[in-house]
C-alpha cells in the first residue's frame, strides 16, 4: 500500500517537474498535455490511496502521527504544486486555459461514468429480460406437462374402461 501511495507521488512529482521545464518552451497545450495526465493520474493515485488505507489496516497504521502527518502533507504540498501549475498554464496560455483543461475533464470523466452506468443498466435490463423469457419458457413447460399427462391419464383410464 505505502508503495502505491509512493508510486502516486513520484508520479505527482515528475509531472510536475516535466510541466515545469517544457512549459516555457511549449508552443501549444499539447506539448505538455502528457504530464498534465501524469499530474492528474498521480494525484488520482494519492487520493484513492488515501481514502483506500483510511478504511483498512492496523489502528497504529490509521492513526499514527506519522501516517496522518505524512498524508496530509502530501495532500497539501499536492494542493500547493496543483495552483503553481495552475497558474504556470495560465501564465503561459492565457487566463483561463487551466481551468477549461479542468472542466472539459471533469465532463469527460462524468460522461464515462455516464455511459458506465448506462451500459450497466442496459445489461441488468437484459439480465432481466432473459429472466423472463426462462420463467415464461418454464411455466410453458409446465402446462404442456400437465397437459401432456392428463391427456395420457385419460388415454390410460379410457383403455382400462373398455378392457373391462
Amino acid at each position: 500500500m505505502i508503495a502505491e501511495t509512493l508510486a502516486g507521488i513520484a508520479l505527482f512529482k515528475s509531472a510536475v517537474s516535466g510541466i515545469k521545464s517544457a512549459i516555457g518552451t511549449a508552443n501549444d497545450i499539447g506539448e505538455i498535455a502528457g504530464f498534465i495526465d501524469n499530474l492528474f493520474e498521480g494525484e488520482k493515485q494519492v487520493q484513492h490511496e488515501r481514502s483506500k488505507k483510511s478504511g483498512v489496516g492496523s489502528v497504529g497504521d490509521q492513526f499514527g502521527v506519522k501516517s496522518v502527518a505524512t498524508e496530509v502533507i502530501n495532500a497539501r504540498l499536492a494542493q500547493e504544486q496543483m495552483r503553481e501549475i495552475a497558474s504556470m498554464v495560465d501564465m503561459r496560455f492565457g487566463h483561463g486555459t487551466w481551468k477549461s483543461i479542468t472542466e472539459e475533464r471533469a465532463k469527460r470523466i462524468r460522461e464515462a461514468k455516464e455511459a458506465e452506468a448506462a451500459a450497466r443498466r442496459e445489461m441488468i435490463k437484459k439480465a432481466k429480460e432473459t429472466e423472463e423469457t426462462i420463467k415464461m419458457a418454464l411455466g410453458v413447460s409446465a402446462i404442456v406437462a400437465v397437459v401432456v399427462g392428463l391427456f395420457l391419464f385419460l388415454m390410460v383410464s379410457v383403455a382400462k374402461a373398455i378392457a373391462l
